[in-house]
């Protein structure tokens, strides 16, 4: 195997509290950048950019320590962490937010050590577009930057998130914002307007129902891991871009479709059980068996 590829990880660190049909919790670990880290940690060496509040629990720095994830560039500041509260409906179908208190998040402005600029992967995770820029043009010798995002911004800041697709190589974006920031509600329509804005690679997240590749004209469909039971969809998103881009870490010449049976495997640990509890329980033997269970289930069809 060559040798492997730092990925440098923007997102939000939060403490979540959730109510769900399998019971609830409160002020656990969570936040895009701890799902995504977690994830892409088993398989790469993670660097980390983010901030936190001084009540942050330990538990958090060894959850980070655990997988090897460089923290240097971590913000702790006087104040309150990021916090949101979710709701899921009894089928999953549906989540309501119930609180979204951002505490020092608000006016999280990234800093990145100057050796870390040179990481030739980059993870803009589920942030502000203007961060997400920020963070990109700090990185120019990137191989890959890899953008995430969300119907709050693309309800909110369409014309920001659009200099952040042209500053993209690779976009992942489920199904319902393809949707909303194309107007095109079949796949394959939303993936082509995508790509025309900036990305190569686009992958479509389907949910329960897979995930679509897009690169140039070909289109291909990626089934999920069948699993006994959802326990917590948080995270599930990140989870599967901390298994994509750890794929990516390792690879001389990508092979993308290959990165999103990587993704779409390691996310359905994520969904196991609450938080990343069951993340933490993912090897590289367990994952490799859900990587081959996908590819034996596929069937080419968008």
């Amino acid at each position: 195997m060559d040798k492997q590829k730092t990925i440098l990880a923007v997102g939000s660190i939060a403490l979540d509290t959730l109510e769900t049909p399998h019971g609830n919790r409160q002020d656990i670990l969570g936040g895009s950048a701890t799902y995504f880290s977690i994830s892409a940690g088993l398989l790469a060496p993670v660097k980390l950019v983010g901030v936190v509040g001084n009540d942050y629990p330990e538990e958090g720095w060894q959850l980070f320590q655990s997988r090897n994830i460089n923290t240097d560039n971590i913000l702790v500041e006087n104040g309150s962490t990021f916090r949101w509260g979710g709701k899921y409906s009894n089928d999953y179908s549906t989540r309501d937010t119930l609180f979204t208190e951002l505490g020092v998040f608000e006016n999280f402005s990234p800093t990145i050590q100057e050796a870390d600029r040179l990481s030739p992967l980059v993870f803009l995770g589920n942030i502000h577009p203007d961060l997400q820029s920020s963070v990109a043009k700090l990185t120019p010798s990137a191989e890959y930057i890899v953008t995430d995002t969300m119907n709050l911004w693309i309800d909110l800041f369409p014309e920001k998130l659009k200099e952040v697709l042209k500053l993209s190589t690779i976009l992942l974006i489920n199904h319902e914002e393809a949707e909303q920031y194309t107007g095109q509600s079949e796949i394959s329509n939303a993936a082509s307007e995508l790509l025309s804005a900036g990305p190569e690679i686009v992958v479509i997240k389907k949910g329960a129902d897979g995930a679509c590749l897009a690169q140039g004209e070909s289109r291909h469909s990626v089934p999920v891991f069948p699993i006994n039971q959802v326990i917590d969809p948080t995270g599930a998103g990140d989870s599967f871009a901390g298994g994509f881009m750890g794929y990516l870490s390792q690879a001389s010449q990508p092979d993308f479709l290959e990165a999103v049976i990587v993704g779409s495997a390691m996310a359905s640990f994520c969904v196991e059980g609450f938080g990343v509890e069951s993340l933490l329980q993912a090897t590289p033997t367990l994952l490799a068996h859900r990587v081959e269970t996908i590819k034996n289930s596929m069937v080419e069809k968008v």
